[in-house]
């Protein structure tokens, strides 16, 4: 129950902005990101840890593809202190508001091992997040994220987790000098 009301409070507003807020045309060169995050592994519990994330957000646009909106596939890796492991795939939808404010909702499957933490319920998980940041001159960003991971009822338990992260995304470029 504490769930739903804490993605209604998080998604609603989002939501609301975006579908209020005219898009302002975004000037962007077109990236691939590689992201470092790091925050709080299941923030609302008892079982908090340390979260880290790696992911790689290529710039391969597909069925939605505008200069303010961009739906691009994403792969990544998070880890805990509490030596727990997700890999993961899916898909995002980045929201360029103006030239330098971005949110970014993402939707993703993968295999979670629970390690010394907190079990999930089942080893197939599903990550469903929201974000919201700054992009940069260079095209990377600073942004904020509040994501769920529950294994939607595959399992005999779904208890389910929230996680809170700050992400730095750096275009790759930046990263290879290309």
């Amino acid at each position: 129950m504490m769930v739903l009301f804490m993605l209604r409070r998080c998604l609603a507003p989002a939501l609301i902005l975006l579908t209020t807020t005219s898009f302002a045309a975004a000037q962007e060169e077109r990236v691939d990101l590689i992201s470092f995050g790091a925050g709080v592994f299941d923030i609302l519990d008892d079982d908090k840890a340390a979260d880290f994330r790696l992911e790689y957000r290529p710039d391969l646009p597909f069925l939605i593809d505008t200069s303010s909106l961009a739906l691009k596939p994403f792969v990544g890796l998070e880890a805990t202190s509490d030596a727990a492991v997700y890999g993961l795939g899916g898909i995002l939808l980045d929201w360029f508001i103006g030239e330098r404010v971005v949110v970014t909702g993402s939707f993703g499957v993968g295999a979670f091992a629970d390690g010394d933490g907190k079990d999930l319920g089942n080893t197939i998980e599903f990550r469903s997040q929201i974000e919201a940041g700054y992009r940069f001159s260079n095209d990377a960003r600073l942004t904020a994220a509040f994501g769920h991971i529950s294994n939607a009822s595959l399992g005999d338990d779904n208890p389910g987790t929230e996680i809170a992260t700050v992400y730095l995304h750096l275009p790759l470029r930046l990263l290879t000098g290309n």
